[in-house]
């Protein structure tokens, strides 16, 4: 039963902690918790949209003395609360998401009903999210393949390398010349000798 599970807190404790878990709930619109504290939750949100139903000044300060923020209170009832008129309780779902890894505590996930407003307005961000999509994948066109670079001609190249053996050819020629003749005057001299000294022998024999 709603209000008689102590949830292994002392009585501040849990209201305090029951307070700003459906603060949470109406502000986000879900909320994953244990599945005894959901069904706390599920009692005490429901009462305050039926707060929010009434809409009169005693129903908000009694929804302010319980909810711990401003704002939170301000939505429930200008968008919540109206939103389930034709509703007569029932604005809550939990769903179980089995055991929790550690304790083993069985998990819920528990969420506001959501209106037909809300399924419309879910309906429009997804259609304009595909719009948007549509509209940013463009087709690329294909690029044009680069035509590759011809090769020069290699009878250029092979023109150019023997002009430059025909320079160097031109330019050693002096240098062998010079040795050529610098080579023949030893040979000159050596024959001066020679043939100083057969004149020599043959003026000894004479005398």
């Amino acid at each position: 039963m709603p209000g008689t599970r102590k949830l292994g807190r002392p009585t501040a404790h849990r209201n305090l902690m029951l307070r700003g878990m459906v603060t949470n709930l109406l502000q986000h619109g879900s909320m994953e918790t244990t599945v005894t504290r959901a069904k706390e939750v599920r009692a005490l949100t429901e009462k305050m949209i039926t707060l929010g139903k009434r809409g009169n000044l005693a129903a908000r300060r009694q929804a302010l003395a319980f909810i711990t923020k401003e704002d939170t209170v301000k939505k429930l009832f200008d968008q919540i609360a109206p939103s389930y008129e034709d509703r007569n309780g029932g604005y809550t779902v939990i769903y179980r998401l089995g055991p929790r890894r550690g304790d083993g505590a069985e998990m819920a996930l528990i969420r506001l009903i959501p209106t037909a407003a809300d399924e419309a307005a879910a309906v429009e961000e997804t259609t304009k999210g595909k719009s948007k999509r549509k509209a940013d994948t463009k087709i690329e066109e294909p690029k044009p393949k680069a035509t590759p670079k011809k090769a020069a001609p290699k009878a250029k190249a092979v023109e150019a390398v023997e002009e430059a053996v025909e320079v160097q050819a031109e330019e050693v020629t002096p240098e062998e010349t010079v040795t050529e003749d610098v080579a023949e005057t030893p040979e000159a001299a050596e024959d001066s000798v020679e043939t100083s000294e057969v004149e020599a022998e043959e003026a000894e024999k004479t005398e």
